[in-house]
């Protein structure tokens, strides 16, 4: 089974190309959660399946995380198959991804930078609260793409210098709320400057801070653009793994176009050799 590891500010997936090898949907979760397993296999925040699209599109991505779940869609990793789909010529300098949450499409701006366009929210709901430990807090609901990728978006002042143990406990805590019907990616935040915003994502179904999180990223953007605490065009947002940038316009008072642009690293292709895998075929 041959294999290509990409990473996206540090966001990093392993692509399987199922229209060369033909494996059944149904063992996807179990190859995700054995591949992406650190130290035991290649290790990776999710999987990525390539396959022949239903609709009118280059290519389809199904995704899955590292524990086995299936994802809707992953921002980060649509970057990361945009350039799969460009080095393995399934597409062109801009490329159409059938997803679960609907069509992205991603534009291919230099050998590295990808950016692509993400599914439109279809549920903002800000000034919500909940409580965690007898605390209080302000957050941010936010769905991209129908069924929708959920989020919860909540300001930290002083992230950068704050705990992580106790962002973590938090995150988790955030993430099995029982605000949130199908749990949430927790996307932690705060304003540092003009258009200048730093992020840290507790990860749903990595149930980890991962170094990146490109729909969390632009969920963040598409609510402090509607506060009008941002510009909404190139606004800068660090992570764990680098730099992305987030532009979009509000139309009606909502956002949409969203667009994120950030680097890709092929960092391995190879063949899948582990003598533990048993996919029961």
């Amino acid at each position: 089974m041959k294999f290509t590891k990409i990473h996206g500010a540090g966001n990093d997936f392993i692509i399987i190309n199922n229209m060369i090898e033909k494996l059944p949907p149904e063992v996807f979760g179990k190859l995700a959660k054995k591949l992406c397993a650190r130290r035991l296999s290649i290790g990776a925040d999710g999987l990525m399946v390539v396959d022949y699209p239903d609709g009118d599109a280059d290519f389809k991505m199904r995704f899955y995380n590292s524990d086995g779940s299936v994802g809707e869609m992953c921002g980060n990793g649509a970057r990361c198959i945009a350039r799969y789909g460009y080095e393995n010529k399934l597409a062109g300098e801009i490329q159409h991804i059938e997803t679960t949450a609907g069509l992205v499409t991603g534009h291919r701006k230099d050998q590295r930078m990808y950016t692509v366009r993400l599914n439109d929210p279809s549920r903002i709901e800000l000034n919500r609260t909940l409580v965690v430990e007898n605390e209080i807090y302000e957050y941010a609901y936010v769905e991209l793409g129908n069924p929708g990728i959920p989020h919860a978006v909540v300001r930290i002042k002083g992230l950068r210098n704050k705990d992580k143990k106790g962002l973590f406990e938090l995150g988790r805590a955030i993430r099995y709320h029982e605000n949130f019907y199908k749990g949430c990616n927790v996307n932690f935040f705060d304003v540092v400057g003009e258009d200048d915003v730093i992020e840290l994502t507790y990860e749903r179904g990595v149930e980890d801070f991962t170094y990146a999180c490109g729909t969390g990223t632009g969920s963040v953007i598409a609510v402090l653009t509607m506060l009008g605490e941002v510009s909404g065009k190139n606004v800068k947002t660090s992570v764990m793994g680098g730099q992305l940038y987030v532009s979009l316009d509000i139309k009606d008072g909502k956002p949409e176009n969203i667009m994120l642009t950030g680097p890709t690293n092929i960092v391995a292709e190879g063949e899948v050799k582990d003598e533990d895998l048993d996919l029961g075929l």
